[in-house]
């Protein structure tokens, strides 16, 4: 009976142990929850995503626009326009395989130098950003604000980005190396014409880089404790 006794008084211990454990390790986390709410106010979500996508897209702009910033990486490197891979592979079987990678890399430092003139107008419109369109992104996806930039921006960086690359194109030569690729093709027997628009293909490929590389630096900042490099950050990602 004595052994019986103190058999029940032990799991009775233990298990209003378990229970206090429990119910300690409860209180904790809704202590946490109720702090990070009192803590995160509706400025600070704001404020925490407009410094994220400045702070990505500063340092995608300057990933972008150092040389081989957009030729040496993968992700981003424009190739040769869509609507003439025909032609592509046409001058190669003729022999002008080199001529075409000069073009493809001329295609890339365009779009390398016109990056630098970028930043100002990506923060232009992320300082835009409303206090409910930042907890509707701070809830979203890894990419979240980076598809809120790309879908309110799009437009206007176009129109804007456009002249630059204009002048990009200019100062590195693209048509130094496009037009004898085209004069070639066309002077071939039984080929379809083209001449597809250079600036209008750059520019778009050009954007499009650059919110690749956002997207990738917004994805460390929500997964990378280390790339919350300020307070706010840490804060709003945490």
């Amino acid at each position: 009976m004595k052994y019986i006794l103190l058999f029940l008084f032990s799991v009775t211990i233990s298990s209003t142990s378990a229970q206090i454990n429990l119910l300690k390790k409860a209180t904790e986390k809704a202590n946490k929850l109720i702090k990070g709410e009192r803590q995160l106010t509706a400025s600070e979500v704001s404020k925490g995503l407009v410094e994220a996508l400045i702070q990505g897209s500063k340092k995608s702009v300057q990933l972008a626009s150092v040389k081989d910033g957009f030729n040496g990486n993968t992700l981003i490197r424009i190739p040769f326009p869509e609507d003439a891979k025909k032609m592509k592979a046409t001058l190669i079987k003729v022999g002008m395989s080199n001529q075409i990678i000069k073009f493809e890399n001329s295609l890339n430092s365009a779009a390398e130098l016109a990056s630098k003139k970028a930043l100002n107008i990506l923060i232009r419109a992320i300082k835009s950003m409303s206090i409910n369109d930042a907890f509707a992104i701070l809830k979203g996806n890894d990419n979240a604000a980076t598809q809120y930039l790309k879908k309110q921006t799009s437009s206007d960086l176009h129109t804007e980005f456009k002249p630059i690359i204009k002048t990009a194109i200019a100062k590195v030569e693209v048509t130094k190396y496009w037009n004898p690729l085209v004069k070639r093709y066309n002077a071939l027997p039984l080929t379809k014409k083209v001449n597809p628009d250079l600036e209008e293909y750059i520019t778009a490929k050009t954007i499009e880089g650059l919110f690749v590389l956002i997207a990738q630096e917004e994805k460390n900042i929500r997964k990378n404790p280390k790339a919350r490099v300020s307070e706010l950050l840490q804060k709003v990602f945490n």
